[in-house]
């Protein structure tokens, strides 16, 4: 079967695309991601992308398009909703292409993150899937969690420590504000 396989970054793919081309699918990556914020991140996580298809031989479209804007209109005044909100831009555009390409099932590298909300990435699948009546691939990726991570290691590929977006590396930076601040009440030292 073809599958078009929306992508997150190189070290989420890797996992997702040896698995289903172990099964014997034709699969395309699928780069779209107008959440990544800053631009040099988005420049970071689409040269890793390049860098894994170069090294696997493995096919990828890319949207280059840097897109925060569009994230941002579609998420501000909605910020506790933001992660279906981002879900849903970027698996509407995947299975948009899926449909116009005729490629007969889509899939996401989300599913591989244990920090992605699965269930509402699987009802925002099977919802899009309905809508333009392409099959949703599901598979719960994350069985593979730690083998992803030592191959995207032992290749060199760019990890990144946040999902993307502006408000994830605002919470990244406030957990550790928020632990500096206990530790000097605490008596440990500064920031």
């Amino acid at each position: 079967m073809r599958i078009l396989l929306h992508v997150c970054c190189a070290p989420c793919a890797v996992y997702p695309l040896a698995q289903l081309s172990s099964q014997g699918h034709e699969v395309t990556g699928f780069f779209y991601n107008p959440n990544i914020h800053p631009y040099q991140e988005f420049r970071r996580r689409i040269e890793a992308v390049k860098q894994y298809g170069e090294a696997t031989g493995q096919a990828f479209a890319l949207d280059e398009q840097y897109g925060l804007t569009e994230f941002l209109r579609e998420v501000v005044f909605h910020e506790q909703d933001r992660c279906a909100r981002c879900y849903d831009m970027r698996l509407q555009k995947t299975v948009a292409m899926a449909a116009a390409q005729k490629i007969e099932a889509f899939s996401t590298t989300l599913l591989y993150s244990k920090y992605q909300n699965h269930q509402l990435l699987i009802a925002r699948c099977r919802r899009l899937a309905e809508q333009y009546d392409v099959r949703f691939h599901y598979e719960d990726f994350r069985l593979g969690w730690q083998q992803g991570i030592d191959t995207s290691r032992s290749m060199g590929l760019y990890r990144q420590p946040y999902c993307g977006c502006v408000y994830s590396e605002q919470e990244r930076y406030d957990k550790q504000f928020r632990r500096c601040k206990k530790n000097q009440s605490e008596g440990g030292g500064g920031i």
